[in-house]
């Protein structure tokens, strides 16, 4: 069998470093509420699932805290205002992404980026690693009704470019994105530089549909361009 026709591969934690970004932009957020800053390792935990419970996560220091709506909508504007200010600044683009996607691209693989983060921050961070031009689409948290684990950014992704969700591929860090996978039925790789919500990334080994966990998005492209791919999920 041939390698997929298309490739979706998540953002935060998979292709960048995000999370001192974001750390810096929660704890502008938590000292707008006269809290004290977390550790980035702390607010690292609490990405995965999309700015708004994010917020929700930083300013009560618990995964699965929530505040009331009133302080929810102070927290939103103001982690939008802070993340526009961060976004960038001390991210980094892991080690060996560009070969990875090259890789792929050389192969006739289409890419998608596909990620949980609202597009007005994933296009200019793309734009400002350098990496938006590798991609044929993106489709960002806003851009659909659900987000991972629900499958719409998958399935949004495999429409823009014109393939079957049985013919492409996930690659991501977390359960998130395995869940998304096997809702969209397709099959996934997964990456060990990611961050899972604090969990390790290796004990999703046997979780179904997930064919590999490799160190690196490099080591995902070899996967998917010298092993025969695997039939997709029913």
């Amino acid at each position: 069998m041939s390698p997929p026709r298309a490739v979706l591969i998540d953002l935060d934690g998979t292709l960048m470093d995000t999370a001192p970004d974001l750390a810096a932009a929660a704890n502008l957020v938590r000292a707008d509420f006269d809290l004290p800053p977390l550790p980035v390792e702390r607010v690292a935990m609490f990405v995965g699932k999309g700015a708004d419970v994010l917020v929700h996560r930083a300013l009560t220091d618990d995964i699965d805290g929530n505040v009331n709506e009133s302080d929810f909508a102070r927290g939103r504007a103001a982690f939008y205002r802070h993340y526009h200010a961060t976004n960038g600044l001390d991210t980094i683009v892991f080690d060996l992404v560009p070969r990875a996607l090259d890789l792929l691209r050389s192969h006739q693989i289409k890419l998608a980026c596909v990620t949980n983060k609202p597009r007005e921050f994933t296009l200019p961070l793309l734009q400002r690693m350098e990496l938006a031009p590798r991609f044929d689409t993106v489709v960002a948290g806003d851009d659909v009704k659900a987000k991972k684990p629900h499958p719409d950014l998958l399935l949004a992704a495999c429409r823009n470019l014109g393939v079957a969700p049985g013919d492409a591929r996930m690659v991501g860090d977390s359960v998130n994105d395995a869940l998304a996978a096997q809702a969209a039925g397709m099959r996934v790789i997964l990456v060990a530089t990611g961050y899972n919500e604090g969990g390790s990334v290796k004990e999703l080994a046997g979780f179904p549909g997930v064919d590999a966990i490799v160190d690196s998005l490099l080591d995902a492209a070899n996967v998917l361009v010298e092993s025969p791919a695997k039939d997709p999920l029913p």
